[in-house]
């Protein structure tokens, strides 16, 4: 296998490839802040019952505004990132073999070997490397060809690195 493409220089893409990374590991975020909402609400419903809820009303409300803003720190985070990285956008190119995966961005080049990716997440646009537990790259699906995109799929997959989010 030998699978060779460029990445345009658009300023919207370092701020996908920003979220994709991004959303993997704050989305934890998201379910402790519905949680937290959750409880908050019945807390606070189940003391305005009670003679003395009123007490510990304050305590409801805190877990409540602090259940909404986990809940909304993941959308903040991924919108700082496209902001942020609009100013990075330079052209790359990836050259991806059986043996490993190059990436070249601008004047800076890196790679990684297959043997040392744990994992491979499927994402709508990107498949996410993973490399230990840290997401290591993305490699963009949109900029390949189908075939190219089918033949990658094909030796992850056997490989037993792909996983479905």
């Amino acid at each position: 296998m030998h699978i060779r493409f460029d990445v345009p220089a658009d300023p919207a893409y370092p701020g996908r490839v920003a979220a994709a990374l991004g959303s993997v590991r704050l989305r934890k975020y998201g379910y402790i802040g519905a949680v937290l909402a959750a409880v908050g609400a019945i807390g606070l419903a189940a003391s305005r019952a009670l003679s003395w809820g009123e007490q510990i009303s304050p305590l409801w409300t805190v877990m409540i505004v602090g259940g909404l803003l986990s809940t909304l720190y993941w959308p903040w985070v991924r919108l700082r990132a496209r902001r942020r990285s609009s100013g990075y956008a330079v052209e790359g190119a990836y050259d991806i073999t059986d043996d490993n995966i190059m990436m070249r961005s601008g004047s800076e080049s890196g790679g990684i070997a297959w043997d040392g990716v744990a994992q491979v997440r499927d994402t709508p646009e990107f498949w996410i490397v993973y490399v230990g537990r840290m997401p290591a790259t993305v490699i963009p699906r949109r900029l390949m060809s189908a075939e190219d995109a089918e033949t990658l799929r094909a030796h992850m997959a056997a490989r037993g690195l792909l996983r479905q989010r």
